[in-house]
């Protein structure tokens, strides 16, 4: 008696889907238990001059520019 060893095409399916699944859920693993990046909100959206506390006078700003600058921003809302 001889018998082929042969994978049929649902089995191959199913072991490919097994395999990307393994792997999807070891990388979630490994992202969840890697350490975060520590993030400073405050100084997001802030130039690095006026963050730092170097630049005095950028901190000054007329208040038609201010303005000026909160009618552009509604313009592209």
């Amino acid at each position: 008696m001889r018998s082929h060893a042969t994978i049929s095409g649902a089995e191959l399916l199913l072991s490919v889907i097994a395999i990307r699944l393994a792997v999807l859920v070891v990388v979630g693993w490994s992202l969840t238990l890697l350490p975060r990046q520590v993030r400073d909100s405050k100084t997001a959206c802030i130039a690095p001059a006026v963050a730092s506390g170097q630049s005095q006078s950028a901190r000054t700003v007329s208040p038609p520019v201010v303005k000026a600058t909160l009618d552009d921003m509604r313009l592209h809302d």
